[in-house]
This record gives structure tokens, sequence and C-alpha cells, in this order.
């Protein structure tokens, strides 16, 4: 048998790490938001962070020449990307605006691979099978134990709120983004996205919010961040998965997110982070495990 070439090689193992390369990723947006919020309201941050998106996916688009999608397309695109985009990340930006911990506000989305299987059973012709739903639920549970007894206090009424609408936000944009979007050069495709969360933004910035920015080096740096690494580098790959498996596989990385999510929030915020959360950890990533091994089982029965 002859040795793979270097490429398929490369590709192979880029495939493999991609999943935990995403949840690192995703994870981090949580930090990062926390310290944008410090210079700028939710609304208005977004904003900012949705132009400097919609000019740096303009140039890659340009470079690499990318297809541009039909009328039909650009209507799922708009729409997907107020799904993936704007509720999501207005969600999350509210909930922790209003004072609810990094850990927490990755509580409630960490819960879209529940909701996902259950809609991708009947939209998408996905079936899940007793071992996948015997995962899941070992998610949910992980999930509830990472961020138990953690304090609720402040604003929590409309931060609860506001997580909830991004996790019915994450859930149906990632299976939208799967039914009508895979076909879509992502390039042209999250320009559009961009640009329709851009719209959104800015308009509850300029309805809600005094629109005031504090440019110091923690803003700067973590929109910085924000723009490159999450919204051009985690959602392409967030996509690369999307298309490349099935839409309760992708979803359940989401479980491992609150998580990373606090490990990170510890070191750098001293969140509380005990025992019995790094059980749920670890609880959470045999859930991940468990689905992603039945899937690929079943992908090759």
């Amino acid at each position: 048998m002859s040795p793979s070439p270097p490429e398929s090689t490369f590709e192979s193992i880029a495939a493999r790490a991609a999943p935990a390369v995403f949840v690192v990723l995703w994870s981090t947006g949580f930090i990062g938001t926390k310290y944008v919020l410090a210079g700028a309201e939710p609304l208005t941050y977004l904003a900012v962070r949705m132009v400097l998106a919609v000019l740096l996916m303009g140039v890659i688009a340009a470079i690499y020449r990318a297809k541009w999608p039909n009328r039909i397309d650009v209507m799922h695109s708009a729409i997907s990307g107020l799904l993936v985009h704007g509720f999501y990340l207005g969600g999350t930006a509210v909930a922790i605006f209003h004072s609810v911990p990094a850990g927490l506000s990755a509580l409630i989305p960490g819960l879209q691979p529940i909701l996902t299987s259950t809609l991708a059973n009947r939209w998408l012709g996905e079936r899940v099978t007793p071992l996948q739903w015997t995962g899941l639920l070992m998610g949910l549970a992980g999930t509830l134990i990472v961020l138990h007894g953690r304090s609720l206090s402040g604003d929590a009424g409309w931060g609860w709120l506001a997580t909830c609408v991004a996790l019915i936000s994450i859930t149906l944009g990632t299976l939208y983004q799967k039914r009508y979007c895979s076909h879509i050069d992502w390039r042209s495709g999250n320009f559009i996205q961009f640009v329709s969360a851009g719209l959104l933004f800015a308009l509850g910035a300029w309805l809600f919010e005094t629109r005031v920015i504090v440019w110091n080096h923690e803003f700067v740096f973590g929109l910085l961040w924000l723009v490159v690494v999450l919204s051009v580098g985690s959602i392409g790959l967030l996509y690369w998965l999307i298309r490349h498996s099935a839409a309760t596989q992708v979803a359940s990385l989401f479980y491992l997110v609150p998580g990373v999510t606090a490990i990170m929030a510890y070191v750098l915020f001293d969140e509380r982070l005990d025992m019995l959360s790094i059980a749920g950890m670890v609880i959470c990533a045999a859930a991940v495990l468990l689905v992603n091994r039945s899937t690929t089982a079943a992908r090759k029965a």
C-alpha cells in the first residue's frame, strides 16, 4: 500500500483538529465581548465590529474573486446573517452587558444541541439515534453541572432573555445555513451576512444607545480579535463544519463551549471554577465524543 500524499495527510489532520480549534475560538468570543463592553454599549460595539468585518471580508472576496450569489441566495444569506450574527451575537453581548458573567452567558446557548437535534430530525431529515439522544442528554446535564450555583444577580431578567434569544437564533441559523446556504461561496456569503447583521446593529444602536465609544487599548485589541479571529476565522470554520458534518454533530460541539469559556473566565476574571464544574466539563466532552462517534458509525453503516 502506497503512503498517503502529504496534502491528504495534512487535510486529514486539519479535519480532525477543526472541531477542537472551533470550540476554543468560539469560546474566546465570550471573553473578548466582556473586554470590549467596557468601552462601548453592546449594539454600538457590534455595529463597529460588523463594519470592520464587512471591509475585511470584502477584501478577501475581491482577492479570491469569490462567486457572488443570485438574488434568492442573497436573501438566504441575509436571513442566515440575521440569525447567526445578528440575534445570536446581539443576545450574547446584551447578556454580558447586563452583568451576566462570561461563563454564564455561554450556558443557555450551550443547550443548542438539544434544540438542533429535535429540529434537524424534522427539517433536514437527519435521523437522531437513541445513542445520540443519550449523548445529547449527557451534554445537557454536563452543561448544567458546569455552571451550577453561579449567581444570577444583576440585570438578570434582560440578561437571561437575551441568552434565550441567542439560543434560538444560533440554532435556527445553523439549520438554515445548512439547508439553504451550504452551496454559496463562504466569502461572498459571509460578506452579505455581515452587511445584514450590521444594518440590524446600527439601527438598534441608533434607537436604543448613546453610541459613545472609549477607544482604549483594551477595546481596540478586543475588537480586532473579535473581527479577525471570530467573525472571519471561527465563522468560516463553523460553516466548513456545517458543510462537512451533520447538523446534530456540529451542534454537539457547542456543549464544550460553556466549559472552555468557564476556564478562560476563571483565569482572566477570577470567575469560580470548582471540582464539580470540572466534572461537568468531562461529562460534556464524553457527550460530544458519543454523538460524533455514533454519527460516524451511522454514516458508515
